[in-house]
């Protein structure tokens, strides 16, 4: 089974496109299961939603806490949490960033770094900084683990409320194509 866990603020669509990425993945063959996590979140405070990908059906509908891999939609939250809590030996982070790989600090144990300086592209696309689905595309170009052409699918059966299909599916291709991928040479936990 591959985790994931999305980490964002309220109003960046993390819940929403848990739900695309599932969407994408079931349309592939494989069994998923999109997670949101509601509490006393209101628009920019910290949250979260999980998505369980597997290609055998699953079961377990909780929260996770030892993820494959991050997708952290917001630049500035990994200041404020610790987004990496739990992350398994070797997983991959998928950040939003202008930061380029240096300036940041990642932990050791991580494998697979994918930046997207998706704020600009969203201000540039949406007019606000909503990256959720820019950074779905960053999960594809990072990870390969779904195709874009399942993401577009998954798009187009989505409900959008504040920006048009065309406008998320130009999001989706810029999130692959500007996205760049670190294979990190670091220790792992044995």
């Amino acid at each position: 089974m591959y985790e994931v866990r999305f980490h964002g603020r309220g109003g960046q669509g993390s819940v929403m496109a848990g739900a695309m990425l599932a969407t994408a993945m079931v349309e592939e063959g494989k069994y998923a299961v999109s997670i949101p996590s509601f509490g006393f979140e209101r628009r920019g405070a910290p949250v979260v939603s999980f998505l369980r990908v597997s290609d055998k059906e699953i079961r377990q509908l909780t929260n996770i806490y030892s993820p494959d891999c991050i997708i952290c939609v917001d630049p500035s939250l990994f200041r404020t949490v610790d987004i990496f809590a739990g992350l398994k030996d070797g997983g991959t982070l998928v950040q939003a960033t202008h930061l380029p790989l240096d300036a940041m600090k990642i932990p050791d144990t991580v494998g697979t770094v994918g930046l997207c300086n998706a704020v600009p592209i969203a201000m540039e696309i949406f007019k606000r900084p909503i990256t959720n689905t820019l950074m779905l595309g960053a999960f594809a170009r990072t990870t390969g683990m779904v195709s874009l052409d399942s993401l577009r699918r998954a798009l187009e059966e989505s409900d959008f409320r504040d920006a048009g299909l065309k406008q998320n599916l130009l999001a989706l291709e810029r999130g692959y194509e500007e996205t760049v991928v670190h294979q990190l040479n670091r220790r792992v936990a044995a």
